[in-house]
């Protein structure tokens, strides 16, 4: 049985560019769950963790946004509207992130709650947009 999308056919993405793609989710979840802990503990250290968590998921985030965008002018993407929706998750994602780390840069209570909400949407989107970036593979596709 052959499914059919009103996507355009799926295309997977470059080895390279799901490592880079792989990072971003867990340094965001990292940061979130160091949040969460500071918030329970008051415990400085954690908005620190926080802090380089962030930085390092907009390091490798970046990166995987100058890739998305890269492709997104590279290839045609006619009727094929993933790498669009990608692109903008991923931007999203950054934007959020960046807004967290400035945030995460005031004094350490001060970054309560809105460090920890920021987090929490930096989180989804990072999740979101791992989910769409590798939504292009299939079974058929690899081996």
């Amino acid at each position: 049985m052959a499914f059919t999308s009103d996507l355009g056919p799926l295309r997977p993405i470059h080895p390279l560019h799901a490592l880079l793609l792989a990072f971003p989710f867990p340094l965001f979840l990292g940061a979130l769950v160091s949040d969460i802990a500071y918030w329970r503990t008051y415990q400085i250290q954690w908005s620190n963790f926080s802090q380089w968590l962030i930085a390092g998921g907009l390091m490798v985030g970046g990166l995987a946004l100058l890739w998305a965008l890269v492709n997104l002018f590279r290839g045609g993407t006619g009727r094929n509207r993933r790498p669009i929706i990608y692109f903008v998750l991923l931007l999203a994602t950054w934007a959020v992130g960046l807004v967290n780390a400035l945030v995460h840069s005031a004094d350490a209570w001060a970054t309560m709650p809105e460090g920890l909400w920021l987090s929490v949407v930096a989180t989804l989107l990072a999740l979101a947009a791992f989910w769409v970036g590798h939504s292009g593979s299939s079974s058929e596709e690899i081996g």
